[in-house]
């Protein structure tokens, strides 16, 4: 999971303006002192929420493929968070990001390409996951090949059709 917080906090920095392309690497995101030392603030990457036409069905999918459990859910069933390592995995209804987002916003599609931006979840068994999600109704994307760094990396679709990517760890530098 720490791929997927590094992801979206420089995205995060990025877009605020809290830190340049140039200046942004992996090892000043990767240092906490850094982030506080540049802001005067104690940031931590805590969530990523996603729009979701059923957040119950959803649930069931990350809870049977990836084994994580409910943290929290609304009585209502429009917003859930579930246990998935350092960084919560919520997903609200798309009802509800119509409420938050008074002016819209894009929902994630099957039928479309994938939003540029992915989940990624590690394992030492990927295409074992890959297939087990694919059972639950996940499609694939890209079958699992070794990248040049030797980490094992393929793609799925989630039902929702988000962007997940199922990987090894990235190995130690020797």
């Amino acid at each position: 999971m720490k791929i997927l917080s590094i992801s979206f906090l420089a995205l995060s920095l990025l877009s605020c303006g809290q830190a340049s392309k140039e200046k942004t690497n992996l090892s000043v995101i990767q240092n906490e002192s850094i982030i506080k030392n540049t802001n005067n603030m104690n940031i931590k990457y805590a969530y990523t929420i996603l729009y979701v036409e059923d957040v119950k069905k959803t649930i069931e999918f990350y809870k049977k493929v990836f084994g994580f459990e409910i943290k929290f859910s609304t009585p209502e069933n429009d917003y859930a968070e579930l246990l998935s390592g350092e960084t919560t995995l919520a997903f609200a209804s798309i009802e509800l990001g119509k409420s938050n987002f008074k002016k819209g916003f894009i929902e994630s599609n099957l039928k479309e390409k994938p939003f540029g931006i992915n989940l990624a979840f590690t394992t030492e068994n990927v295409e074992e996951l890959m297939e087990q999600a694919i059972k639950e109704g996940a499609v694939m994307l890209e079958e699992a090949i070794v990248k040049p760094w030797g980490q094992k990396v393929g793609y799925i679709k989630d039902i929702n059709g988000f962007l997940v990517e199922i990987c090894t760890p990235i190995p130690a530098e020797k």
